[in-house]
């Protein structure tokens, strides 16, 4: 882990306090944030970033003791066990609501969402399946069988997917929807998304399941990789929609600083810069996509309030292994 004080020194002024920030986002991806807040309000923001769990245990260890004002993390999965593990605390205010669409954010308001990535479809396009493709729980018709790729199912991203099918269509649909992804794959789950859409591009499978900015990373890498997204359910309940989001700690020091941080990431002048540093959607609908994105397209989301991935992940985990989803 990395503690890394951010701001101009001797700029808080005495009414003023710092704010604290365990953070699950990657350090480049809120360094250049925290720099603009400082440099805005004078308010100094220290950060420590690492793996979620870990900071969600080091929160819960340390208690009233804890220095941490702030706790971001990604998947609204990890929000939801961070608020169900106490470390978070509800939040009032206007601005938030106003910011951030209520299937965005916690229902009890202990967390907001401040960016949407979307778990879609990617596709070889120099297979056939552009013109076969309609939705996630079509990839487990045999058409598909030993064409399909995906992430492991360790990977909170998928618990989250499988997570929305169980609230969608009930256990004993989602399971057997998930039993066919496995009966069609082709090839063993890979670690991450940036190595599934390699096995696509390579031909070892014609379509995945990912996060759209590892697309995006990848098509900026490498732009000559014969790969498209596929914008599924379009007419059903949409693509699924996730989030990563903040909340206030339950024992945080300065916990007006830290809301006035959290509004303002929410916020015009933060959004698209909190959102655009990773290829991501910006929750504030007032806020437009970065130009890359943009180019992706339109489509419907699923309209689903996110809180349920968190509510369904330890049923979903057990789904997922029954049905041989490793």
């Amino acid at each position: 882990m990395m503690l890394l004080c951010i701001g101009l020194p001797n700029y808080t002024s005495a009414g003023e306090e710092e704010i604290v920030v365990y953070s699950a986002r990657n350090e480049h991806l809120i360094q250049p944030i925290f720099e603009a807040y400082t440099k805005k309000t004078g308010v100094k923001v220290k950060y420590i970033t690492g793996d979620a769990g870990a900071l969600l245990e080091r929160l819960k260890a340390e208690g009233t003791n804890t220095p941490a004002d702030m706790f971001i993390t990604v998947d609204a999965g990890n929000l939801w066990q961070a608020a169900r593990a106490g470390v978070l605390q509800p939040v009032s205010s206007e601005l938030l609501e106003s910011n951030v669409p209520a299937n965005l954010q916690d229902p009890e308001n202990m967390w907001f969402g401040l960016s949407v990535r979307a778990r879609t479809i990617v596709y070889n396009t120099t297979s056939n399946a552009a013109g076969k493709l309609t939705t996630y729980e079509d990839l487990a018709n045999e058409n598909w069988k030993k064409r399909l790729i995906l992430r492991t199912s360790k990977k909170v991203y998928n618990q989250s997917l499988v997570a929305s099918l169980i609230a969608e269509h009930g256990p004993e649909k989602a399971e057997q929807i998930v039993t066919g992804w496995v009966a069609n794959l082709a090839a063993d789950p890979f670690s991450n998304d940036t190595k599934a859409l390699e096995a696509v591009a390579a031909g070892i499978g014609d379509v995945t399941v990912v996060n759209t900015y590892y697309f995006g990373r990848l098509m900026k890498e490498k732009p000559e990789l014969p790969l498209a997204i596929f914008w599924p359910n379009q007419s059903t309940n949409g693509v699924h929609m996730n989030v990563s989001g903040a909340g206030v700690t339950s024992h945080a020091k300065h916990k007006e600083a830290a809301i006035k941080l959290l509004e303002w990431l929410s916020g015009e002048e933060a959004q698209g810069q909190f959102a655009g540093l990773n290829m991501e959607y910006p929750v504030n609908k007032t806020v437009s996509p970065d130009p890359v994105v943009a180019e992706w397209g339109t489509f419907t989301g699923n309209p689903m309030n996110v809180a349920k991935y968190g509510e369904l992940q330890g049923e979903a985990i057990m789904l997922m292994d029954r049905a041989g989803y490793k």
